[in-house]
């Protein structure tokens, strides 16, 4: 392969980076600085914070969270499964229902586990 082939890629990555930082500086230069108490204290939904922003959440708030992106995606898997269904035959058919034997048995899990119990 020619190295000079990549010029122009190369090229557009530098321009694309000086002109990122042009208007950054620019911002910079011209945008107003009238930094005042209001704009500096802390905003929390137009009152004042009344508790610590570090506070403890419970683990199954996260615990479902990462199940639905879990599950969500395992099952967009199934999409282009459904448009090439007809030409993969029955090695792709029990391809994916060995596949979602392994979703269904992690859900049980789940469930059984008490993940999904809301309290």
């Amino acid at each position: 392969m020619n190295l000079q082939q990549y010029f122009p890629v190369l090229l557009f990555i530098i321009v694309a980076t000086l002109i990122g930082f042009a208007l950054l500086v620019v911002g910079r230069v011209l945008g107003p600085h009238r930094p005042d108490e209001e704009k500096l204290s802390t905003y929390e939904c137009g009152f004042e914070a009344f508790d610590d922003s570090r506070m403890k959440f419970d683990v199954r708030y996260y615990l479902v969270a990462i199940l639905f992106i879990l599950f969500d995606l395992e099952i967009a898997f199934l999409f282009p499964w459904a448009i090439a269904s007809g030409t993969l035959g029955l090695v792709g058919f029990w391809t994916v229902m060995m596949f979602l034997a392994v979703l269904t048995v992690g859900f049980i899990y789940e469930w059984r586990k008490g993940a999904l119990d809301c309290e």
